[in-house]
């Protein structure tokens, strides 16, 4: 009788055991559905960033040999203007001085307005400030893509956690993976509300190192 009633309490723990880790596997499958439901957005807003990152450096790229392309003709007519205005001063024909100097103010007006044009927004000066502001907002899509690129690393070794504490039954590999995502969602939050948060840290860091050496 002692025995049957050892066997039916060994019974009921080995039940309660099982039913204790059933419960415990469908917390953990929860969290992987949600690691794994954080990951698909953080690798779209990642491919979506870089798309945009690799968008506005072309456009740079553009902007930039357009300016290239506009001092290159600014250079060559100023240098022309300025050898029609020696050429001229030899020459003793009014009327071949005063189309020399219509050429030369001709020339000079063009090289005016090929420093500034506000008017198409395609002089120097502006196709400068549209090159350096494309830069900038392609500093600002990578550095989100980077973070993006953290957060997706940090779910998917928190997937491969909880994953091994499923098949371990080690608890302590899912609050591994629970620290994970933590740590996934605020690379995803800076992705999306600081993105340079990291860039200036690092620049931060590495002025103070220097600062430092230098004593």
């Amino acid at each position: 009788m002692g025995q049957a009633a050892m066997s039916a309490h060994e019974n009921l723990e080995h039940a309660e055991h099982a039913e204790h880790a059933s419960h415990s596997n469908k917390k953990i499958a929860l969290l992987i559905a949600v690691l794994a439901l954080f990951l698909a957005f953080s690798e779209t807003l990642g491919k979506s960033a870089q798309t945009l990152g690799l968008e506005l450096n072309i456009k740079a790229s553009d902007t930039w040999n357009f300016f290239q392309a506009k001092t290159i003709r600014q250079t060559t007519l100023r240098t022309a203007a300025e050898a029609m205005t020696l050429e001229a001063a030899t020459v003793a024909n009014d009327e071949a001085k005063a189309a020399f100097a219509k050429q030369i103010d001709a020339w000079k007006k063009t090289v005016e307005r090929y420093a500034s044009e506000p008017s198409t927004q395609e002089g120097r000066k502006e196709l400068m400030a549209r090159a350096q502001a494309l830069e900038r907002q392609r500093d600002v899509a990578m550095a989100r893509y980077h973070n993006y690129e953290y957060a997706s690393a940090a779910y998917q070794i928190g997937i491969v956690l909880a994953s091994a504490a499923v098949i371990t039954g080690i608890i302590a590999l899912a609050y591994g993976s629970i620290g994970l995502g933590i740590v996934g969602l605020i690379f995803t939050g800076l992705g999306l509300f600081a993105p340079e948060t990291l860039h200036d840290l690092t620049h931060w860091f590495q002025r103070l190192f220097e600062a430092g050496g230098g004593h």
